[in-house]
């Protein structure tokens, strides 16, 4: 799971949260507005944190990567609204 809180007080902090997101999205699926559930190989995962590294003020901003071991079921409790979508189902455009 990936987690951001971006400092979006001037441009260039608005412009690093669109490109977080879009790292993001390349990797895993968005379920609240700055989180992200991710399926990773080792090697994806080094790759996604090398990424957002690169986008990431260290000093305005805040990146969390959680290893959650086991199904997604086993680890994930969910209340209220799920747009999850296992990676396997068909995606529909």
């Amino acid at each position: 799971m990936v987690t951001y809180d971006v400092n979006t007080e001037t441009e260039a902090g608005r412009r690093r949260l669109r490109m977080v997101a879009k790292a993001c999205e390349a990797f895993g699926q968005r379920v609240q507005n700055s989180v992200f559930e991710c399926s990773l190989s080792e090697t994806n995962l080094e790759r996604l944190r090398t990424r957002l590294l690169q986008i990431i003020d260290l000093e305005q901003d805040s990146l969390r990567i959680y290893r959650l071991k086991g199904r997604r079921e086993d680890v994930v409790e969910v209340h209220g609204r799920d747009l999850y979508r296992p990676p396997s189902d068909p995606l529909i455009i």
